[in-house]
């Protein structure tokens, strides 16, 4: 698997590098340390796995560069770090299709735990800023409490649990990822209408009204997502 790390603080990269190969130690990271540098590395690798991006890189506005990101790599996952973790600088990248948010004034073991979380199909928001979130979804009779302290163990929560079936938990897997209705058509093969009916079912089992509410929920609850099918190959 690769893993993609942008930010310009060697620090950084060298600690987040050292991690990710105790949590993977056969994943291949790549970095970059410019807005400009990454796009070209995007453009060489179009397998990457996952995508971690520092928002306060020195020539690009952070906010930016995750737009062209996902609108230029739909199907490459990305995860925000970020020194600023105020509640609307997370929601305003969760709108803009990150699947997750890590301050960079996590701990160790935080940063540790979050990346577990993510590499397992998670979402991770800051603690603080999930519990500043509304609406919060109530948990499953079967699920037991909700969200620990981060770096804590959490009871697992599974989409049956909230009454979401495979094929909508695969969806909702998708939506984790930052993808388009497009995209999550193309991805499962369905039709636009059949997406659309399955969002609508997700959103109301999660009790939310929109996708940036569903990964609030979806991290709170700690929920595990399976990993969606490969895109279909297309045949020449």
């Amino acid at each position: 698997m690769k893993i993609f790390i942008i930010d310009d603080h060697p620090l950084i990269v060298e600690g987040l590098t050292s991690a990710l190969h105790e949590l993977l130690p056969a994943a291949q990271v790549l970095s970059a340390d410019t807005g400009g540098a990454a796009l070209r590395v995007l453009e060489q690798h179009a397998d990457i796995g996952l995508t971690l991006l520092d928002l306060g890189l020195p020539d690009s506005d952070g906010m930016g560069l995750l737009n062209l990101m996902r609108e230029q790599h739909p199907d490459i996952p990305l995860v925000v770090l970020s020194a600023t973790d105020r509640p609307d600088v997370v929601r305003a990248a969760l709108d803009a299709g990150a699947m997750g948010f890590i301050s960079k004034r996590s701990t160790t073991a935080v940063l540790v735990s979050a990346l577990q979380l993510v590499l397992a199909g998670g979402v991770y928001i800051p603690p603080q800023v999930l519990a500043a979130a509304s609406p919060v979804v109530p948990p499953p009779p079967s699920a037991g409490p909700v969200a620990p302290a981060a770096g804590q163990a959490r009871p697992a929560v599974l989409p049956r649990d909230l009454g979401i079936t495979d094929r909508q938990a695969e969806v909702l897997a998708l939506v984790v990822e930052g993808k388009s209705n497009k995209a999550i058509c193309r991805r499962l093969q369905i039709s636009e209408g059949t997406c659309k009916s399955h969002i609508s079912a997700l959103l109301r089992a999660l009790h939310v009204s929109n996708r940036t509410q569903a990964l609030f929920a979806i991290s709170s609850l700690g929920m595990q997502l399976p990993r969606p099918p490969e895109a279909p190959k297309l045949a020449f």
